[in-house]
């Protein structure tokens, strides 16, 4: 469960939030520059609000008031942004386990055969990224966030570069990812679509706000 009360604010802009997401899959909707990747960069805590709190699972990412400040490495938080930004020196074996290598065993959930089949990558193990399609280099950056074992995943527009075509194809393995290993999601996107697909719980980033969607 994620709870946010928070205000932010940077020259012209400023967001603010007061809600709670609590389903397995929370959709944020919004036009480009509406503020949706600013919110995900708050809860990652690559952005510090001004004011207010961020909780996952009832501990404070941020409080202002108490002074409590998670830094993002300690978050364990899962990000897989637009462009899956992979490490194009590294094969993609490496890749998958960039975060995985890490964390400390203990912390370890899933295993990197269990996620390579889930996501029908091992016949791309031993590629680079420079050799990867836009939909492959996305299975590649979810696998590596899962891999990292959050306790939330946020996915920032990941399917907004693909055709529709490629984003048919990479949508079910959102929702496989969920079924198999139960990490929240926050998808953030401006196509309606895909959140129907994925879930019937979305809100709206519009005028500076995150509510509840029309």
């Amino acid at each position: 469960m994620l709870e946010l009360n928070f205000e932010f604010r940077r020259a012209d802009f400023s967001l603010s939030a007061m809600q709670v997401l609590d389903t397995p899959i929370t959709g944020i909707l919004g036009a480009s520059g509406s503020g949706k990747s600013t919110l995900l960069a708050l809860i990652a805590g690559l952005l510090k609000p001004q004011q207010g709190f961020i909780k996952l699972n009832g501990q404070p990412l941020c409080d202002n008031q108490a002074k409590i400040w998670v830094p993002p490495h300690k978050r364990h938080i899962g990000l897989v942004f637009q462009d899956g930004q992979l490490l194009p020196h590294l094969t993609v074996r490496n890749n998958l386990l960039y975060g995985y290598n890490n964390i400390l065993a203990a912390q370890r959930r899933f295993r990197l055969e269990v996620i390579v089949e889930l996501l029908e990558i091992g016949h791309l193990l031993e590629r680079r990224p420079g050799n990867l399609s836009g939909g492959e280099k996305q299975r590649v950056a979810l696998g590596r966030a899962v891999l990292y074992s959050p306790e939330l995943l946020l996915l920032d527009e990941p399917l907004s570069a693909l055709d529709e075509r490629l984003k048919q194809q990479i949508l079910p393995f959102f929702l496989r990812i969920y079924a198999e290993c139960k990490i929240p999601m926050v998808y953030v996107t401006h196509a309606l679509s895909e959140l129907q697909y994925l879930t019937d719980c979305y809100f709206q980033v519009r005028d500076g706000k995150l509510m509840a969607a029309d």
